[in-house]
């Protein structure tokens, strides 16, 4: 997930009620995506294989596809299957993992870009565009987020706050220098099992890095998946570095992996390098 949440540490009251209703909401997102109108029935089949942009009264399905495709994701249990956290049935821990996934889904919604293929919600993708975070007050309290103060125990707090949000803010600014706010982030992609082999991810990746080409940004994302860099390098991601999360029984490996820019005639836009003092 994004790495720029607030803090632990943050008193927030909370309300009376519960966040009000979604509404839909339009960003500022500076693209020029063109969002896939609903088909005709009998286009059907062709809707579905075209990625769309969701709205934010479909993050509940999309953050349903998230859960399902990260189910045993480590990095999504991470902050779950806790020592602290033992006593707790299975039920309890998968209610705790998607409400997770809709307070992200759903911040993305508000501040990012969430898309989607597939029947179903096949595959979603959680972007975080250049210039964009979700760190400020409005958008943690219209997502959810702030609730994961009160929803993580002492130890997944310890994980997710202190020391898994400011491994990945460190890293992607080591990793990216003065680029790291002019980057297109992939936060979450994840498929259904059910749809997996399809090409979905491939889709929504191409999505918005034909977008980065034109505006000769670097794409930047973590995967903890050991299977999935090996497709992300057909993609033209490469990878920079590795990091670990240390508090669980055993350490939890991400690759971290970079596309740079590639011009109409593929020649790769190479970072620029400072020069020599």
């Amino acid at each position: 997930m994004d790495k720029t949440i607030a803090a632990a540490g943050i008193t927030i009251i909370e309300p009376k009620s519960t966040v009000g209703p979604v509404k839909d909401h339009v960003n500022d997102v500076p693209t020029s995506f063109r969002i896939v109108q609903q088909m005709p029935k009998t286009s059907a089949s062709l809707a579905n294989e075209s990625v769309r942009i969701i709205s934010a009264k479909e993050y509940k399905e999309a953050a349903l596809c998230l859960a399902e495709a990260f189910a045993e994701d480590d990095v999504a249990r991470y902050f779950i299957d806790v020592p602290d956290r033992d006593h707790w049935t299975e039920e309890e821990k998968w209610k705790l993992h998607v409400d997770i996934l809709e307070y992200v889904t759903y911040a993305h919604c508000l501040k990012g870009l969430v898309t989607t293929v597939g029947p179903n919600y096949g595959a979603v993708a959680l972007w975080m565009p250049p210039g964009q975070n979700m760190d400020d007050f409005v958008t943690m309290f219209r997502s959810g987020m702030w609730r994961l103060n009160y929803k993580l125990s002492a130890e997944g707090k310890r994980r997710f706050f202190n020391e898994f949000l400011p491994l990945l803010h460190d890293t992607k600014h080591a990793v990216l220098g003065d680029r790291d706010d002019e980057s297109w982030y992939l936060v979450y992609l994840g498929t259904r099992p059910s749809a997996r082999g399809k090409g979905y991810a491939r889709k929504l990746i191409e999505h918005v890095t034909k977008q980065a080409d034109i505006e000769a940004r670097p794409c930047y994302l973590e995967s903890s998946n050991a299977i999935n860099p090996f497709i992300y390098r057909k993609l033209g991601f490469e990878e920079r570095r590795k990091i670990h999360l240390q508090r669980a029984r055993q350490n939890v490996e991400l690759d971290i992996m970079v596309r740079e820019p590639v011009r109409a005639d593929n020649e790769k836009l190479e970072a620029k390098k400072p020069s020599p003092k």
